[in-house]
């Protein structure tokens, strides 16, 4: 049993509303959910490192309405100040217009009940999608986008 179980719990949450407000390109809701100081690390070669809550929020609003993107939280653990997720965006590729899923996973660490850090682990690619081989998201329950 985890030392803080409604601290857990709410981290958990936190995430959950971080991702509504990525889908919804909220600028308020994303920024309630970070320190104003956040840093969100990408693993991606070409990219850098996003700092400061208002440029993180305006950042994911860009991506989202760039490439329709939806994010969703398919697995999470928290304890204390830290959590680890897994997650899947369903995107558009904005050249060809083919839709894509990538899976990945992130690290958070929170201050005072927001999120101040997160560190990206995923390979979008732009023409497949990205996921593990060989293992069953279906059968495991984790979040698919039916797109006939």
């Amino acid at each position: 049993m985890s030392a803080h179980p409604s601290l857990d719990a709410n981290t958990v949450e936190l995430i959950k509303k971080y991702y509504r407000g990525c889908n919804t390109g909220d600028i308020e809701l994303l920024m309630s959910t970070m320190t104003d100081d956040i840093t969100h690390y990408f693993l991606q070669p070409g990219t850098t490192a996003v700092r400061g809550a208002e440029h993180l929020a305006r950042y994911w609003r860009k991506v989202q309405k760039n490439l329709n993107a939806r994010w969703e939280v398919d697995y999470a653990i928290a304890k204390g100040p830290d959590a680890v997720i897994e997650w899947t965006i369903f995107w558009t590729n904005p050249e060809n217009g083919s839709r894509l899923t990538s899976r990945g996973a992130e690290f958070y660490v929170i201050k005072d009940g927001l999120i101040s850090e997160i560190r990206a682990y995923y390979n979008q690619l732009p023409d497949v999608n990205s996921e593990l081989v060989d293992f069953d998201y279906r059968q495991r329950g984790y979040f698919f986008e039916d797109i006939s």
